[in-house]
């Protein structure tokens, strides 16, 4: 499965290029003694575990000001690699004399239950507490104790803040805690392939990341599309995989073709998703590559040394790539987030791969030896969201959560692209990409890059206007 995650191509890239707004000094690490388990009263799920978050005051106004608290929800990744990603809070914390809070994914991380690692991740035992409804228990937790603590009563609202898997967990958690926070900014969340079991959904994203390439260089494109044949054609050949292997330079010799081929259309995808233009433009590298090969070249060589362009420039490791964590996240889509993509169509620069899911809950089973897994419906018959009845479960009690997506970004074929009601506004731009919008201020962000984040502050700042003016009218609000 593709990446869902806010950290973009590479980590060393995100850290070079989004730095902290501010000095490092002005966040301060905690730890908040959680339960790890919030709904069973058995002996051993009253244990309890650390869980991380860190704080920056640098701006709040104080507890007596009604200025509103900023949270991160924490998604997929160690909380620090994420805070150097999101500039967005401390960018706008000025304007609203915010407080900040990141808060860290039970299970990533240092907010790990069982004492380590090892322990954790140990069988399904262990892992079955790694679920959402917990992870949101836990937000719940941090967030009510951090103002208990800070004295920040009802005159104190929450805004909280996610992007990819995290912009999920941001539209779950106002769903499901409407009483703790206010509003979500929930970026690049594919909410609707929670319910995704539909050949529109399954082929969206790699129809994008076709789209993708096919706008940057219709040669480049094709010159994709003919490369699948040709590693066939070559790994049926004796001792084709080990020219392959020599050819790619892979890490280790290939044993089929499926695994290269893979490889490859997971890089295209990383470079179409993340493809920020004033930032990487990941596709423009590897089409340049492929186009301005020398005449007479072969089609693998263009693969190739659009590759090597790509790794040079990115050279990763890819996504968050820490064997332990990518163990977590294998979990969870084994369990309750399946997000099918797939490739069934002929309009698309991959070889047609439909979604299968027989297919994943036999993978599933081999990695965790689970019987019932995953459960494709679980998530919609828990928080009641299934696609065909978006707009009138939503409507019925749903506000205030902001959709913004950038269409270039393949996820966006699960996202909410139209306003569903006053409070619940999409912000779509055409050329944006994955979570483009939460990610810190740059001096050549393009004006409608500028435009969508004034947007949602804007509708921000509506939201707390009407929440003191609600509550100076003694009108409950929720």
């Amino acid at each position: 499965m593709p990446s869902l995650s806010v950290l973009g191509i590479t980590k060393q890239s995100h850290r070079r290029l989004t730095p902290f707004s501010f000095p490092s000094r002005d966040f301060n690490t905690y730890f908040y003694t959680q339960k790890l388990d919030h709904f069973n009263y058995r002996a051993e799920s009253q244990a309890t575990f650390q869980q991380k978050y860190v704080i920056n005051s640098k701006f709040w106004g104080g507890a007596n000001s009604s200025a509103p608290i900023f949270v991160y929800l924490g998604a997929n990744a160690p909380l620090d690699d994420q805070i150097r990603r999101i500039g967005f809070m401390t960018d706008n914390a000025p304007q609203f004399n915010a407080l900040l809070v990141y808060i860290e994914h039970r299970f990533y991380g240092q907010s790990t239950p069982f004492g380590s690692s090892e322990e954790a991740y140990q069988n399904d035992r262990t892992l079955d507490y790694l679920n959402l409804s917990q992870t949101l228990e836990d937000y719940a937790e941090v967030i009510l104790d951090i103002k208990k603590n800070l004295s920040a009563n009802n005159s104190t609202p929450v805004i909280v803040i996610g992007g990819s898997y995290g912009g999920v967990l941001a539209t779950l958690f106002r769903l499901r805690y409407p009483y703790i926070a206010l509003g979500a900014l929930a970026s690049s969340a594919p909410i609707l392939y929670l319910d995704g079991l539909k050949p529109q959904l399954q082929d969206g994203y790699f129809s994008i990341v076709s789209k993708d390439f096919r706008e940057a260089s219709e040669s480049c494109y094709n010159t994709i599309q003919q490369s699948w044949s040709e590693i066939d054609k070559i790994a049926s050949q004796e001792d084709g995989l080990s020219v392959l292997s020599r050819r790619f330079n892979t890490c280790t010799p290939l044993e089929n073709s499926s695994w290269l081929k893979d490889a490859l259309k997971l890089v295209y995808a990383a470079a179409a998703q993340y493809d920020a233009p004033q930032i990487n433009q990941a596709v423009n590298l590897i089409c340049t590559a492929i186009d301005r090969a020398t005449n007479g070249t072969d089609v693998l060589d263009k693969v190739i040394a659009a590759m090597f362009a790509f790794f040079s420039k990115y050279p990763g490791p890819h996504e968050y790539c820490d064997e332990m964590h990518q163990w977590a996240w294998n979990w969870q889509i084994c369990t309750e987030i399946l997000i099918p993509t797939g490739i069934s169509g002929t309009d698309t620069m991959f070889q047609a791969e439909p979604f299968n899911l027989t297919s994943y809950k036999e993978t599933c089973k081999g990695l965790y030896d689970l019987r019932l897994m995953p459960e494709p419906f679980w998530i919609t018959s828990q928080f009641g969201g299934q696609q065909q009845d978006v707009k009138l479960v939503l409507g019925r009690f749903g506000s205030n959560i902001i959709f913004s997506n950038g269409l270039r970004d393949p996820f966006s074929a699960g996202g909410v692209l139209e306003s569903l009601s006053d409070s619940l506004v999409a912000l779509p731009t055409a050329k944006g990409s994955h979570c483009l919008d939460i990610y810190a201020a740059l001096p050549n962000d393009p004006d409608w890059l500028i435009v969508q984040r004034r947007s949602e502050l804007k509708i921000i700042s509506q939201w707390i206007a009407q929440y003191h003016m609600d509550r100076a009218a003694n009108i409950s609000y929720i």
